[in-house]
């Protein structure tokens, strides 16, 4: 069979149990199922980066603490792992953000937050600390989705029209007009 054959064979020596291959894909399927529901938030709007882009986030992300632990990486290593892919994902967002220069409006900073999330949801879920993945979650669908109906309410009522003001008095236009 050759030599090639031994490699793999020896790559699959040290595997885990079925109860170390359940844990890990548990973990996988946690972070991603996390990060698909804020992606298909995303996605429902028809933002930048939507259901696919946050589960592949999170996915990488677990990925990045699970795959570092079974070699044994230490605390330490495993931290700088963490800044790394922080890091690495600032690029991502990055991406995701516009600035519409003739409505002086910057577009993306929420669609960046939220795959930042995802990240933090697939290395919560990686390091099998599943009630921090769990909780971060809903507080984060509380925040897209239950705030959204007060941020519309807010947007509406200070983008009042003219017709919604008082009318101005005589003296007001006179002074009006003398500004002007």
């Amino acid at each position: 069979m050759g030599n090639w054959w031994a490699g793999v064979i020896e790559d699959f020596s040290g595997a885990p149990g079925a109860s170390e291959v359940i844990r890990v894909g548990v973990r996988l399927l946690v972070a991603v199922v996390l990060a698909g529901l804020l992606g298909f938030d995303r996605e429902r709007l028809h933002k930048e980066a939507g259901l696919r882009t946050h589960m592949l986030v999170a996915l990488g992300s677990a990925l990045f603490v699970i795959a570092p632990r079974q070699a044994g990486f230490n605390d330490e290593g495993l931290s700088r792992i963490i800044q790394g892919l922080l890091a690495g994902l600032g690029f991502i967002g990055a991406g995701a953000i516009l600035k519409l220069n003739e409505q002086e409006r910057v577009k993306g900073l929420t669609t960046a937050a939220t795959v930042w999330l995802a990240a933090a949801f697939g290395v919560a879920a990686g390091l099998g600390r599943m009630l921090v993945a769990f909780v971060g979650t809903g507080l984060a669908l509380i925040i897209l989705c239950g705030l959204r109906h007060a941020e519309a309410q807010m947007n509406k009522t200070s983008q009042a029209s003219p017709q919604d003001e008082p009318q101005q008095g005589p003296a007001r236009r006179r002074r009006a007009a003398k500004r002007e």
